[in-house]
């Protein structure tokens, strides 16, 4: 008898080479779905590209979370590409009590290009480069500001920063959230933009980016500030992809840094982290959860009813000597998946306090590239929860303290309105509910930061599959 592991990559294999899939070797049934389009043939049978359709919804009707609800009309023979085939399977993730689809999120990307992206490599292509390697948003109706710069990209080589605003972008001073459509065209789009900058002294520069490849480094900042009578270590994180060798050599640093510093309070800061891999959410765990946990349960893993048998449970496994009795998070509407993970799994144990504008994203589900072809499909395959249960935050995780952005501000500044808050209270021996400065309220500036952070990478990817 086989392994299920080894029965699923058959199936894999076998949907792959024919479009079909029923292998009683595996005594793992995948339904027969009518075909709506009739079968394309050349003379050696059904083309390429009908077979690589039919592996697309085949593996979707077995794989995804809410495969009893994909209807038997569902035609993917009619969409253009796996992209369209993921992007319409979402209208079937109904769940109670939501009365909305709760997936946004199943993708699919060749090849190619995910191995670049989710291994922090901005690729230059022959079309052009990705992007320049900066983020913005709003803070106010008006203010445009530099919310993070990659170092290696040609932002960070134009020493370019955080809390800069921008003034001019190629020749137009139209920087408002009605011009959205053109200001991320020249950020993110263009081979080449020219800005002008707002320093926070407010002189102005004026710098033209030509786009490059470039690497991504996910840790930001790493600092440690004295507040009241408290060592507070401060980690800003935003990414769990890229290079997890030299991510896990910079926790490994960092933590230890703390420790010998003498830090007793650690702030997490994950604004604009949209997730990544859940074995570095693993990692940065183990470093943040306290020694008397260790062998505790972490977080498990729920597949659909076809496929529970691959349920696993994750246990904690204490990293570093760090002892916190309280976790400090900065969080935002762009805190999304493998950072609402490690939130939620600390959260059952540990005295998590998190600050911020708004709720977090809302996805406590997950995914793993699996190959179709020259592309990756990425159904939402798991649903994750904590040790007590908990895990059905499609609404997102609501701050316990609310603070702004402080988007003008650098990153690590004890003044900026997010981290401020937190270093004032261990100061004061209080923390704020709300600060009275908090910006974000505006539900016409919120939406098109969301617009504006829709390029960012949102998801809880578990490389190891149905393991």
């Amino acid at each position: 008898m086989l392994h299920n592991s080894e029965c699923k990559n058959i199936i894999i294999a076998a949907l792959l080479a024919t479009g079909v899939g029923i292998l009683s070797s595996c005594q793992k049934n995948i339904v027969d779905q009518p075909v709506a389009a009739p079968t394309p043939v050349t003379n050696n049978g059904p083309s390429a590209e009908y077979k690589l359709k039919d592996s697309v919804v085949q593996l979707t009707r077995d794989i995804y979370l809410w495969y009893n609800q994909i209807p038997s009309t569902f035609d993917p023979h009619s969409l253009a590409t796996p992209v369209e085939a993921m992007t319409a399977i979402r209208a079937y993730s109904i769940e109670s009590p939501f009365t909305t689809p709760v997936d946004k999120w199943s993708f699919a990307m060749k090849k190619t290009e995910w191995d670049n992206s989710s291994s922090g490599h901005v690729q230059q292509t022959a079309e052009g480069s990705a992007d320049l390697g900066l983020t913005v948003f709003f803070r106010t109706e008006g203010d445009l500001r530099v919310a993070n710069v990659e170092p290696e990209s040609a932002a960070g080589k134009a020493a370019v920063h955080r809390g800069w605003r921008i003034t001019k972008l190629n020749g137009s001073t139209n920087i408002t959230t009605g011009n959205a459509t053109q200001i991320i065209s020249g950020v993110y789009e263009s081979a080449s933009s020219t800005f002008t900058f707002q320093k926070p002294d407010g002189t102005t520069v004026n710098v033209t980016l030509n786009a490059n490849a470039y690497n991504e480094h996910p840790i930001v900042v790493d600092s440690v500030y004295a507040a009241g009578s408290k060592k507070v270590g401060y980690l800003v994180f935003n990414s769990f992809l890229g290079d997890t060798t030299q991510i896990y050599n910079d926790f490994s640093r960092v933590f230890s840094r703390f420790s010998r510093e003498g830090v007793n309070e650690v702030i997490i800061d994950l604004r604009y982290n949209g997730g990544g891999y859940v074995t570095v959410q693993e990692r940065l765990a183990n470093y943040l959860v306290n020694a008397a946990y260790n062998g505790q349960v972490m977080m498990t893993e729920k597949f659909n009813d076809k496929n529970s048998g691959y349920n696993s449970t994750t246990r904690f496994k204490k990293l570093g000597s760090l002892n916190l009795n309280r976790i400090f998070f900065i969080a935002s509407s762009s805190t999304a998946s493998a950072s609402e993970l490690l939130i939620n799994n600390l959260k059952a144990y540990m005295d998590v306090r998190l600050v911020g504008p708004s709720n977090t994203t809302g996805k406590p589900v997950g995914f793993f590239p699996i190959p179709v072809g020259e592309w990756y499909i990425f159904p939402v395959s798991f649903r994750t929860v904590n040790k007590n249960g908990e895990g059905s935050y499609f609404n997102g995780l609501a701050p316990t303290n609310r603070a702004s952005d402080g988007v003008d501000k650098d990153w690590g500044d004890r003044s900026e309105a997010a981290l401020s808050s937190i270093l004032n209270g261990f100061s004061s021996g209080a923390f704020r509910t709300i600060d009275s400065e908090h910006v974000g309220a505006d539900p016409a500036i919120q939406a098109v930061n969301n617009t504006l952070s829709q390029r960012e990478f949102k998801g809880t990817i578990d490389t190891r599959g149905l393991h």
